[in-house]
């Protein structure tokens, strides 16, 4: 009955693991299905049909453990370059991690494995914090972490997870809301697969005669601005750095990329189940001059007294309260989930039969309306 239900709720599920962790007797695995995202698969004859895996989904359960209470609107910058240049937005990330690294805790966020495999890691000090605060895009595995998240926890040490709003929410479901937990999501335009990014590494090594050895997203070689969606890369062997487009437009533009949960996410608005939120602050140069920076700019959504207080603490962060409709009016992911692609279906099939490059260059030409090339 229960392998019924999991099955039935497919399409709602965000690959949190939070099941799997609860489970009481390990009847819960989390495997790849057939696009490369994580989920859940149970062994039925170890499950027992208690009904823990379903209280505790974040996706499913009543209020999605989101926060009642209407967020505080904060901008800010941080006051190193160096950050700044090496940040996504405006080093909000580092500012608030730097806090509590200073006060002897633990940072959880996103990092690379050594093939460049997207996973959630642990950080104690700058140089493993610092490999966390660019964007990734992938959908990570934080389940990896929840037992030592548990452990840290009970020791004592103050610990900030950070990631996507299910991924949050579901530290939360497992946790609860103890003085020594801070939760950070971001505005989540959605996760892609990891097949994915296999075969579009693979399309560019192959393109490029060696392996793709580091990639960033969203450089600030340009400049920062809501445009500039390119991944640059370096091959094994090389050091010119390139750049490519395609991953965006499939991700950002066409949207076929996105896990299928995502086009329902039920954090598409200004409630969630973090104590803070992070994100760019578009739109900004609309609203002020003074905040106005063309290396970062941060948008910071308090949603407790507890994440408020955490931002008040960051040192060399200059932040701002500033009205929620500058926000709301730029955001387009505060006021809902993005839909999905009516081909979304043939997307997956060309990817599967004719690889990445071609599953481009057909919906491409099929949508040129849509995509750059």
């Amino acid at each position: 009955m229960l392998q019924n239900t999991v099955q039935n709720h497919a399409g709602q599920c965000s690959g949190c693991g939070a099941c799997a962790e609860r489970c009481p007797v390990k009847a819960i695995i989390m495997k790849r299905d057939d696009e490369g995202f994580l989920t859940p698969v149970i062994d039925t004859k170890l499950c027992t049909d208690c009904g823990r895996c379903r209280d505790i989904c974040p996706m499913t359960r009543p209020g999605n453990y989101k926060e009642e209470r209407e967020p505080e609107f904060y901008v800010g910058i941080h006051a190193s370059g160096d950050v700044l240049s090496r940040s996504t937005s405006g080093g909000a990330f580092t500012a608030l991690s730097d806090a509590i690294l200073a006060r002897g805790g633990v940072v959880y966020g996103v990092d690379f494995d050594e093939d460049l495999t997207v996973c959630h890691k642990r950080a104690v000090n700058e140089a493993q914090r610092d490999r966390m605060r660019f964007s990734k895009y992938i959908q990570s595995r934080p389940f990896e972490c929840y037992a030592q998240i548990e452990t840290d926890l009970d020791a004592g040490k103050t610990v900030l997870f950070t990631g996507t709003p299910c991924q949050t929410a579901a530290v939360r479901a497992l946790f609860g809301q103890r003085d020594n937990l801070i939760l950070c999501d971001l505005i989540c335009h959605g996760v892609a697969s990891p097949l994915l990014w296999e075969e579009y590494r693979r399309a560019l090594a192959d393109e490029q005669g060696a392996p793709v050895n580091w990639v960033s997203f969203r450089s600030k070689a340009k400049g920062w601005f809501r445009g500039q969606y390119q991944i640059y890369y370096t091959v094994q062997g090389g050091t010119e750095q390139l750049e490519d487009t395609r991953f965006f437009e499939l991700y950002l533009r066409g949207c076929y990329l996105l896990r299928p949960s995502c086009h329902a996410c039920p954090y598409g608005d200004t409630h969630r189940a973090a104590d803070l939120t992070i994100a760019d602050y578009w739109g900004i140069e609309k609203f002020s001059e003074k905040w106005c920076d063309r290396r970062g700019v941060s948008l910071i959504m308090t949603h407790t007294e507890k994440g408020k207080k955490l931002l008040e603490s960051c040192e060399r962060f200059p932040h701002e309260k500033r009205d929620s409709a500058e926000a709301l009016a730029e955001q387009k992911r505060l006021h809902g989930p993005v839909a999905a692609p009516e081909d979304r279906s043939l997307f997956w099939e060309l990817l599967r039969e004719r690889g990445f490059a071609e599953a481009y260059r057909q919906m491409a030409e099929k949508h040129p309306e849509v995509f750059l090339h």
